[in-house]
Parts: C-alpha cells; sequence; structure tokens
C-alpha cells in the first residue's frame, strides 16, 4: 500500500485528472470570448479569364478552366484567443453544374487558402516552432542588419487575422466534368475558415445566419453573383467587358503580407 510504485501510480493518475480538468475548462472557456468577424470579397472582373489548357500538370487533356482574381479586405482577429493554435482560411467559388436546368446543382472549388498561425506559435519556448526554423533556415555565418532591425524588441508584433490582397492570383484555377467553363453565370466567391485550438474540437465557418451566443457569423463574406466571360480569344456578347483581348495584359496582383 505505501510502496514506491503505488505511491508514483496515485500520483500519475492525480496529474493526468488534473491534466483533463484542466483542458476541458480551456476548451470550455473558448465559449465566453466574443467572435465577430468580418470579411469583404470581390472579383476583379477585368481580370477573369477563361482559358483552354491543361489545368495542372497531371492533366491529361486539354479543357477550359476558369483563372479568377479577386480583391479581399477581412478582419479575423477575434477568432484567435488564447487557445487558437492556427487558423485555415479559403476562398471557394461556387457556380453551376452542367446539365438540364431542373437537375442542375451548385459546384464548389477552393481558388486560394492560407493559414495564419498565432503568437503562441513564434513563442521562444516553442520546441517545435524552434526545430522547425532550425531546419528551414540554418544559421548562417554572415550577419544580417535588416534581420537585426527587424527583430528589435520595442516594436510591437502585428496582431494576427488581417488580411488585405488587391488584385490577388489565385492558387487553383476552376473546371467541370464536361471540360466547358466559357459563360457560366451566378459566379460567387466566398470566404471560410477553421480554428484549430491547442486544446477542444474544430470550430468552421459561422455565417451571418448561424450564429451562437456570442458568436456572431461573418459580415458579408461572400461577392455579388457575376458571370465568366468568354473562352479567351473569342467574342463575347453577353459581358464584353471581362475578356482580356490580346492587346491587353493583366495587371501585376499587389498581395500585402498575410499575418
Amino acid at each position: 500500500m505505501h510502496s514506491t510504485i503505488v505511491r508514483a501510480q496515485n500520483c500519475f493518475g492525480f496529474f493526468t485528472t488534473v491534466a483533463f480538468c484542466t483542458a476541458l475548462l480551456t476548451a470550455l472557456s473558448v465559449l465566453f470570448i466574443p467572435q465577430n468577424p468580418s470579411a469583404s470579397i470581390e472579383p476583379v472582373l477585368r481580370n477573369i479569364q477563361v482559358i483552354k489548357g491543361r489545368p495542372n500538370y497531371y492533366s491529361t487533356k486539354k479543357e477550359e478552366y476558369a483563372h479568377i482574381k479577386f480583391d479581399v479586405d477581412a478582419d479575423l482577429t477575434s477568432l484567435f484567443n488564447w487557445n487558437t493554435k492556427q487558423l485555415f482560411v479559403w476562398i471557394t467559388a461556387t457556380y453551376p453544374s452542367s446539365g438540364p436546368a431542373p437537375n442542375t446543382r451548385l459546384s464548389q472549388a477552393v481558388i486560394w487558402d492560407t493559414i495564419i498561425s498565432s503568437h503562441s506559435q513564434s513563442h521562444p519556448f516553442n520546441l517545435i516552432q524552434y526545430v522547425n526554423q532550425q531546419f528551414k533556415n540554418p544559421p548562417s555565418k554572415k550577419k544580417d542588419k535588416s534581420r537585426k532591425l527587424s527583430n528589435r524588441k520595442g516594436e510591437p508584433k502585428p496582431e494576427p487575422g488581417i488580411i488585405r490582397l488587391k488584385n490577388s492570383k489565385p492558387k487553383y484555377q476552376i473546371s467541370d466534368i464536361s471540360g466547358s467553363m466559357s459563360e457560366r453565370s451566378n459566379i460567387t466567391l466566398e470566404i471560410g475558415w477553421n480554428v484549430q485550438p491547442w486544446v477542444g474540437a474544430l470550430t468552421w465557418t459561422i455565417t451571418d445566419r448561424q450564429g451562437f451566443w456570442k458568436w456572431n457569423g461573418v459580415k458579408p463574406g461572400r461577392s455579388k453573383s457575376f458571370n465568366l466571360p468568354a473562352l479567351k480569344g473569342k467574342s463575347s456578347s453577353a459581358t464584353p467587358e471581362t475578356v482580356v483581348t490580346s492587346g491587353e495584359s493583366p495587371k501585376a496582383a499587389k498581395v500585402s503580407a498575410v499575418i
């Protein structure tokens, strides 16, 4: 009863009980923290193209795919709290699938995504983050003066969750199983996210109609509907302003850093 093994088992059992209760209270405490995310997303109509080719290097045949540029101004700082590890953000394009009108369903495709880490991820005592930085950026013998200036102690760290992209290029193109994407109508862009905590359950996008207690949905979070132009190189009577002619070239994307 009073042996070393019994005492060790009692200490370990007490430790696991305290750890479980602490983790449970940490996960439940997030419900009392208000969330008020906001996001505005709009497509850049002058730089929307429908091209025929191979959208991916592993594509076996040529098909039509859409290249949609967009502007984003999002404030997701309220999603970060003391239990947030990182935030996975994405932008989806919703468009009607090919087929007869009565049986037409909506399809969704991700055109852009990113991972935003919290301040706790870059903590100097975070062993995992330290190992990853040493593996990706081994210490060099030459001293970088600009790096020293940027790492001053007096400079405040920007809040994570601010996304401001101007005329940004998509990471992924969208295509359809029919191989045709030109002159599609009622296309919308929508932002979504997944909060990955240190302890607790994953939480997903909350729309404006899905508010829960102190958690408000994103406003507005969705763009106005727009139409895709005709295939590049062909004229279109429906939306001539969105076709990029051979004499024009899309402007370079001005993308600010994602914090």
